[in-house]
């Protein structure tokens, strides 16, 4: 046989030819080469069937590692979803444990506000911010674990946009920190205006050899004080008389609103003071808001040599003279730029607020307000320990502040002012008194002594003398 049978189809085509080419030849010579290629080709069938079924296998194989593949894959992936699940709700938990802790640390904060507790109020607000930091800190936990586990296909994203997402964190930090900024340089520009300010008035001063107005020295010494002195005391005590001044004013306006008897009224604050019989008057027809005065002044700085009006037993200026002189001048600082108001709605019983009830009980008695108002609501509240706000006891405060600020000040300074008041019928000196009453010509007349005491005066450590204002009458 020359060649190899490729197919049954070909080896009976083989066949026939042979038995057409060799009609002669032994029917077993024949039937046996007939037998020998049917095995052959029977062979070859059997190896090409092998060889089919092998592929079949193969295939078979390979599709069962392509799904054992598609299997493993699909475990990774249900397997970083169950971790992301679990990692999610441990931060969910986190973040409400967070919250809580925040709420818990603003009603805190709150709650320091009223009555004030600078201590409470300061621990509150680190608790407060410091939970706001653990939400930040969750936060960008969070946004991580979606980069890493988002996707159907699991695995980490490209952190392409990393850097826009920190600039938006990064933005109103940024943009807080340009606004302090811009806030430093004004502050730096109105401290350089006010240096230039204090120079051009001090080098002034040298050349005019001339003290400088109350309101100017009140208003350099407002922004410049950094140590007790003795011409802030006085612009102080000017600051007192206006606004005593202005007090009475209104008091004497509620008076004759009320219809009040207003020579009466003198002649009992007269008397009162031991400045006349009450059946007699020395005051003129135009001067009552003198006399109501006087009873103003003598009421609010009864009490004005001790540390605490007298309010309690405390000796701390003679246990420790140095550290409450150092003290006094901190809390004339703090107090300086605050509304009475305001304070005493967080504070009310605090040391101004018990000084300002007791001086609003010691002047304005329970018959004088029922007369004003119809009522004693105030009286109530005062006395219950709170503030009311109306304009009436606003304008009493700003008095009260006025001389707590120059009582503050008085034991800030070493050696401490000296308070001296002069007495009915003492003789006129100009240089401890000055006159409420303008005479002609500038010039007190001969003949004329002390009537009562409309203010105060002091004596300084430097020498110097804030004069006492008096009422001053004809000696006949």
């Amino acid at each position: 046989m020359a060649g190899k049978v490729s197919n049954f189809s070909h080896l009976i085509q083989r066949v026939t030819a042979s038995c057409l080419l060799h009609p002669l030849a032994p029917t077993r010579h024949d039937s046996g080469e007939l037998v020998s290629d049917h095995d052959e080709g029977e062979k070859e069938c059997d190896s090409q069937q092998g060889f089919e079924d092998r592929e079949e296998e193969v295939e078979e194989e390979a599709e069962e590692v392509e799904d054992s593949e598609e299997v493993r894959e699909r475990g990774k992936r249900e397997t970083r979803a169950e971790r992301l699940v679990v990692e999610m709700e441990v931060i969910m938990n986190e973040v409400f444990d967070t919250v809580s802790s925040m709420k818990r640390a603003y009603v805190s904060l709150q709650e320091a506000h009223c009555p004030w507790d600078a201590e409470k109020m300061r621990v509150a607000d680190v608790a407060v911010v410091g939970e706001l930091r653990r939400l930040a800190v969750l936060r960008e936990r969070y946004r991580r674990s979606l980069i890493c586990h988002g996707g159907a296909g699991g695995g980490c994203r490209r952190l392409g946009s990393r850097p826009a997402e920190v600039r938006e964190v990064v933005a109103p930090y940024e943009a807080a920190l340009e606004e302090m900024k811009r806030e430093v340089k004004a502050r730096e520009v109105e401290v350089d205006n006010l240096k230039e300010k204090l120079r051009s008035s001090t080098s002034l001063n040298g050349r005019n050899r001339r003290p400088l107005s109350k309101r100017r020295l009140s208003c350099s010494q407002a922004q410049v004080a950094a140590s007790p002195a003795p011409e802030l005391f006085e612009a102080t005590m000017s600051q007192v008389r206006e606004a005593s001044k202005s007090f009475t004013s209104l008091l004497l306006s509620l008076m004759r609103a009320a219809h009040w008897d207003i020579a009466s009224a003198v002649r009992s604050i007269e008397a009162a003071g031991g400045a006349a019989a009450a059946n007699a008057s020395i005051v003129g027809v135009h001067h009552a808001k003198y006399a109501l005065e006087s009873y103003i002044s003598r009421k609010i700085f009864q009490g004005f040599d001790h540390e605490t009006f007298y309010m309690d037993g405390s000796l701390s200026s003679l246990l420790n003279p140095s550290q409450y002189r150092r003290d006094c001048f901190a809390r004339y600082r703090d107090m300086k730029a605050m509304d009475p108001v305001e304070l005493l709605g967080v504070l009310p019983s605090c040391d101004f607020g018990k000084f300002c009830s007791k001086k609003y009980l010691a002047i304005v008695h329970a018959k004088m307000e029922e007369s004003f108002f119809g009522s004693l609501d105030q009286q109530k509240q005062v006395g219950g320990g709170s503030h009311p706000r109306t304009e009436f006891y606003g304008e009493f405060l700003k008095l009260a502040k006025a001389v707590w600020l120059l009582h503050l000040l008085a034991f800030s300074l070493d050696p401490a002012p000296s308070l001296f008041e002069a007495s009915r019928g003492a003789e006129f000196h100009p240089q401890y008194m000055e006159s409420v009453v303008k005479f002609s010509g500038g010039q007190v007349p001969a003949g004329h002594v002390v009537g009562f005491p409309v203010s105060p005066g002091f004596k300084l450590g430097n020498g110097s003398v804030v004069k006492a204002r008096v009422y001053l009458v004809s000696r006949v």
